[in-house]
């Protein structure tokens, strides 16, 4: 007997929010800039040194994923990707409580 996961959320659709279309198609040119703003940001990030953070000549378990990422030992890019999805979730409760527009 076949199942499908859409019949198993049907009951709930009501209530999942959904993502309206967009109103605006956006071009080419501007996808490509804002890509090419994102990726000179992450390359900056990842040569910018951490306050306090001193480097070793120790053996690097992550050297070649700091290689394919293009980062250094002791940069901002450690974070990862925490600190944005952080600020993102913030930016959200800021606007939803319309404390921001």
């Amino acid at each position: 007997m076949g199942f499908r996961f859409l019949t198993l959320i049907r009951p709930f659709m009501a209530i999942i929010p959904e993502v309206a279309a967009p109103d605006r198609k956006v071009a080419f040119n501007q996808k490509v800039l804002w890509t090419v703003i994102t990726l000179l940001i992450f390359l900056v990030l990842s040569q910018v040194p951490l306050y306090g953070i001193m480097s070793s000549d120790s053996s690097d378990p992550l050297y070649w994923m700091r290689v394919i990422l293009a980062s250094n030992r002791g940069t901002l890019m450690e974070f990862g990707i925490t600190p944005i999805i952080t600020s993102g979730m913030i930016m959200q409760l800021l606007a939803g409580a319309q404390i921001i527009s």
